[in-house]
């Protein structure tokens, strides 16, 4: 942790506000009385900007701030919390005796806390978006990527493009000594795009992001829209076209293959979420009592990893202030590791991985993903393709649902094409992916070494909280999924 950071952080929060570190840990005591397992202060602002243009008109642009503590005191499976909007002596003392008195009444106790334990280099830049871009800059940008839309096809007949961007600072501290902060930058682009053939109508989306100067992610050093950006526009219209030729898509259990990158997103949900802490030790989750067993085929590795630089779910620290991993979930077929925060690794008897989140302050941390992927195998993606006489190949996704406790799954492929004699052909629509996790992993048959992580769209519910994350894959082949379709 750079001295720089905390200071910028204490500064916002405490001297600003006329409290001291010492008033700071008075607080911190309050909410960790004698008898109590541990306690939390978590600090946060949050500023935020957004824009969005239809049809080449400015229909939204806001700006929204946002700050406040959230307090928790936990004894065994008991969590008391209570958060304030004020940020003020009196206020922070009443909700650190509100909640501790959820879980127990007891003394006050004192305690201390230092940056000394977090020496983690920052993984990404510690600047707001909003002071690097203006928005006449923001504005002319989306009405590039209208025109370019537009200038892809006649047939397009509604474009909207968007632009988001947030900051938070956060300061952190926990009754094991933890004192630490952390400034995050988070922006991201989007086009989506209506093409209307003959009264057909197909919708396209495409966009990404990350944790950087909107100048790097979305502009060249010239000052012009850079190619990922324009990529955007022209990937949307190519998605919608796409849609126009697509047939029913049949129905019924076949081989699958899914493409490299977005595709990601089915591991996350139908095998992430049960490999996240709280769920298997709630005993909840179809993983739960899987640890050191042969979950899926040999040549799965499942990773999650919070240190890769400027990634959209990555994080210098988490939000309980422990340095995030590369956390390995399942190596070579084999489950042997949960994504762990405190309380539920103290409950597990093992460690938290740096996979503690929240929404915000007004939250409770969770056990949650941050960049989830599966590692590359050995085949090349066409070799894949290849293999299969009679399936289908889905490398765009759109929605799903999941139950942890069964693993079972549904998925839609917004982009799919049939595969015949080994090769990539017609288009289809309204294919649908019915599983379930666990067991779809044992029918990987092929792994690519092709590894692709998402542009930097995702973003992941869970317990009523979002937060953003990100997915990816190599190609890799399913021998055995059943296929919902319009066909049979």
């Amino acid at each position: 942790m750079t001295a720089s950071i905390l200071s910028i952080a204490e500064d916002h929060f405490l001297n600003q506000n006329q409290l001291s570190l010492n008033q700071a840990e008075q607080v911190l005591g309050t909410a960790w009385c004698q008898g109590l397992d541990a306690a939390d202060v978590y600090f946060q602002t949050i500023s935020s900007e957004s824009w969005v243009l239809e049809d080449g008109i400015v229909k939204e642009g806001a700006f929204h701030q946002d700050q406040g503590v959230g307090i928790r005191s936990m004894l065994g499976e008991q969590t008391g919390f209570a958060y304030s909007e004020e940020i003020a002596l009196p206020e922070l003392m009443n909700a650190a005796k509100a909640a501790r008195s959820i879980v127990k009444q007891g003394q006050s106790r004192t305690v201390s806390v230092s940056s000394s334990k977090i020496s983690q280099t920052p993984l990404y830049p510690t600047i707001n978006p909003s002071e690097q871009t203006k928005p006449e800059e923001i504005i002319a940008l989306l009405q590039l990527l209208d025109k370019t839309a537009r200038a892809e096809d006649p047939l397009v007949t509604q474009v909207i493009a968007s632009f988001s961007s947030n900051h938070q600072i956060i300061l952190i501290m926990a009754s094991d000594g933890t004192l630490a902060a952390d400034s995050r930058p988070l922006c991201r682009l989007n086009v989506s795009v209506i093409v209307d053939k003959k009264g057909r109508r197909e919708r396209g989306s495409a966009g990404g992001g990350g944790r950087d100067y909107p100048s790097k992610l979305f502009w060249d050093k010239s000052g012009n829209a850079s190619d990922s950006s324009i990529g955007y526009a022209k990937e949307a219209v190519r998605q919608a076209r796409v849609g126009l030729e697509a047939k029913p898509a049949p129905a019924g259990t076949m081989k699958v293959v899914l493409g490299p990158g977005w595709p990601g997103v089915l591991l996350h949900e139908a095998i992430g979420h049960g490999l996240e802490g709280d769920f298997n030790r709630r005993g909840s989750s179809a993983f739960s009592k899987s640890m050191g067993e042969m979950v899926a085929s040999s040549q799965c590795s499942i990773v999650d990893d919070g240190t890769l630089a400027n990634r959209r779910g990555s994080l210098t620290i988490d939000d309980e202030g422990t340095p995030t991993e590369k956390t390995m979930l399942i190596e070579n077929g084999k489950l042997v590791g949960y994504m762990q925060d405190k309380r539920n690794a103290r409950l597990m008897g093992s460690s938290s991985t740096g996979n503690g989140r929240r929404e915000s302050y007004a939250y409770l941390p969770l056990p949650r993903m941050t960049n989830t992927y599966m590692l590359p195998g050995e085949y090349q993606h066409q070799e894949i393709i290849e293999s299969v006489d009679k399936g289908i190949y889905a490398p765009n996704f759109g929605g799903g649902q999941v139950d942890i406790t069964s693993g079972k799954f549904v998925f839609s492929a917004s982009e799919a094409y049939l595969i015949e004699n080994g090769k990539i052909t017609t288009p289809i629509k309204g294919a649908t992916l019915i599983g379930n996790g666990p067991e779809v992993l044992k029918y990987v048959s092929m792994v690519g070494n092709n590894l692709e992580l998402d542009s930097g769209v995702g973003i992941c519910g869970k317990e009523g909280q979002s937060v953003p994350v990100g997915v990816g894959q190599p190609t890799l082949k399913i021998d055995q999924l059943l296929v919902g379709g319009t066909e049979s």
